[in-house]
C-alpha cells in the first residue's frame, strides 16, 4: 500500500492456514491481500481472531487427511467460542464440494478454487451471520486469475510467481486436471507485471510455478514462450535469482536451455519431475514421453549448463511396475546422479485412470521399492554435499537460527525452499535477504555448513 493510500476501515482480525503446494500458497496470499484492502487483519494465531480461512489442499490421500484434520482443529476453537466462524478454500472443496459439509458442518462458508477472489464476501456473510449461501464456485475461466496485490507470507526476499492456471497433461494418476481445469497462461505483460510488484515488495529470489511450467505460453502464442518471459523477468533490476520448478520433460526448448546456460539471473537448478523412466510404466502413467527422449533430454541438459543441479520426482509401485521395471528406474538414478530427489509411494486416487488400472502392487512391495530409491539418492546427495566442502557458494539468507548469535539458515542456488537442504551460515552483521558469498567448512547430512567470506 503506497504512503499516499487511504487505510481501508478496520473490519475485524482472522487467521490464515495454508496447505499443499506453492501454487495454493500464492491463493493464499491473493485472499489475505484482497482482506487486507478491505480491512481485515491477518494475526498469528487462530484463537482469538474473528474468523480463519484454511485453504486445503485435495492432491493426495495424505494431504486431504491432512486438510481435514486441520478445518476439525479450528471447528474445535469455534465450539470453545475462540473464533467466531471457519471459512473453507482451495482444492479439496473444489474436489469434494457439499460432501465436506456434510463431513464438517460446522464450516460456515465453502470457497472453490475459482471463486478464490470472492474471499470478503464470504467473510462479509459469516461475520454478518448470514446463512443462506454457504457455498460458491466458479467454473474455471478461460484466462487465470490475477495474482498481484498479494499479502505475502513468505520471507520478504522470497516469492513463488505463478505463470498459468490448470493443466492439459491428461497423466493417468493426478487429480489436477478435474481440480483445476485446463491450463491456460498468463500473458507475458501479466507477468512480468506481477513480477514487477514482487520486486517492488522486496523479492529477490521468484521461484517460478506452474502444473507445467515448460508448457508456458503454448495455449496463448502457439509455442512455448518460457525463453522468452525469462529474458523479460531478467531485465527487473531489484532481482537477483530466477528459479524454475515443474518442468515438464516436453516443451525444453534451445532456447531455454541457453537462457539458463547464460549465467544469468536464471539459476542453473531445474526441478523436473520424471515419475518414471520404464517405457512400459510411462505409457501406463499417459505421460506421452519415453525412455529415449527422457535420457537425450538430460544428456543435453547435462552438456550445456554448467554447474547444473536436477531436481526430480519419481513414483515407486506403480499399478503393474514389474521388479525388472523397478530395477530400470533404480539403474536410472545411480547412473543419472540427480543432486536433489523425491519419491512418492503410490497411492490409489478415486476418480484417476489409474484407481482402475490391474496390477496393483503391495503396500509393502512399495514401500520397500520407495525405501530403496530413497537409500540410493542418500549416497548421491551425501557425496554432492561433500564435493562442495572447501568451494565459496553464495547463500541467500533466509532467517537467524533461534537463539544463536551470529549464525543464520540460508540456501544456495543448489537449494530450492522447503523442498532442498539448507546451509548454515555463520558470520557477523548479516541480516535476512542478503546473499553471502559462504566458504563451505562442513557437511551435516543433506544440509551445508558455511563461514561468510568477509
Amino acid at each position: 500500500m503506497s504512503q499516499n493510500a487511504v487505510e481501508p476501515r478496520y473490519r475485524g482480525t482472522y487467521a490464515l492456514v495454508s496447505l499443499g503446494c506453492p501454487k495454493n500458497l500464492v491463493d493464499s496470499e491473493r485472499m489475505a491481500g484482497l482482506l487486507r484492502l478491505e480491512g481485515f487483519r491477518l494475526v498469528r494465531e487462530p484463537a482469538g481472531a474473528d474468523f480463519v480461512v484454511v485453504n486445503t489442499c485435495g492432491f493426495i490421500d495424505d494431504a486431504r487427511t491432512e486438510s481435514v484434520d486441520v478445518i476439525r482443529e479450528m471447528l474445535d476453537l469455534k465450539q470453545e467460542g475462540s473464533v467466531r466462524g471457519v471459512i473453507v478454500a482451495g482444492c479439496l472443496v473444489e474436489r469434494d464440494r457439499e460432501a465436506l459439509l456434510e463431513a464438517c458442518p460446522g464450516i460456515d462458508q465453502l470457497v472453490g478454487v475459482f471463486a478464490r477472489d470472492e474471499i470478503v464476501a464470504a467473510a462479509e456473510r459469516l461475520l454478518g451471520g448470514l446463512v443462506e449461501q454457504r457455498t460458491v464456485f466458479r467454473p474455471a475461466p478461460s484466462r487465470p486469475l490475477p495474482d498481484t496485490d498479494r499479502l505475502r507470507i513468505t520471507p520478504r526476499h522470497l516469492a513463488f510467481l505463478k505463470i498459468s492456471e490448470g493443466c492439459n497433461r491428461a497423466c493417468s494418476f493426478c487429480t489436477i486436471p478435474q481440480i483445476r481445469g485446463p491450463y491456460a497462461s498468463k500473458t507475458i505483460d501479466q507477468v512480468v507485471a506481477e513480477a514487477e510488484q514482487l520486486a517492488a515488495d522486496g523479492a529477490r529470489e521468484l521461484v517460478v510455478i506452474a502444473q507445467d511450467t515448460s508448457f508456458y505460453g503454448i495455449d496463448l502464442y502457439g509455442e512455448p514462450r518460457l525463453a522468452d518471459l525469462l529474458v523479460r523477468l531478467e531485465q527487473i533490476d531489484r532481482l537477483t535469482w530466477i528459479r524454475l520448478m515443474y518442468l515438464y520433460p516436453m516443451h525444453i526448448t534451445d532456447e531455454l536451455i541457453e537462457v539458463v546456460a547464460s549465467g544469468g539471473k536464471v539459476l542453473p537448478y531445474l526441478d523436473l519431475p520424471l515419475q518414471h523412466i520404464n517405457d512400459t510404466v510411462l505409457r501406463r502413467m499417459q505421460r506421452r514421453v519415453n525412455r529415449k527422449q527422457t535420457e537425450r533430454l538430460l544428456d543435453r541438459l547435462r552438456e550445456r549448463i554448467d554447474r547444473l543441479v536436477l531436481r526430480t520426482t519419481l513414483i515407486a509401485g506403480f499399478p503393474g511396475e514389474t521388479e525388472e521395471q523397478f530395477e530400470e528406474l533404480l539403474a536410472l538414478v545411480r547412473r543419472q546422479r540427480f543432486e536433489r530427489l523425491g519419491v512418492f509411494a503410490y497411492r490409489d486416487e478415486p476418480g484417476t485412470p489409474a484407481f482402475e488400472l490391474d496390477g496393483k502392487v503391495p503396500e509393502k512391495i512399495v514401500q520397500a521399492r520407495r525405501n530403496r530409491l530413497l537409500a540410493a539418492q542418500q549416497e548421491i546427495a551425501f557425496a554432492f554435499n561433500a564435493a562442495q566442502v572447501g568451494r565459496r557458494l553464495n547463500v541467500l539468507l533466509d532467517g537467524a537460527v533461534a537463539g544463536q548469535n551470529d549464525a543464520y539458515i540460508g540456501r544456495s542456488y543448489a537449494d530450492a525452499p522447503e523442498v532442498d537442504g539448507i546451509v548454515y551460515v555463520t558470520g557477523r552483521d548479516l541480516a535476512p535477504g542478503q546473499i553471502v558469498a559462504c566458504e563451505v567448512v562442513a557437511v551435516e547430512g543433506y544440509d551445508l555448513i558455511g563461514a561468510a567470506v568477509t
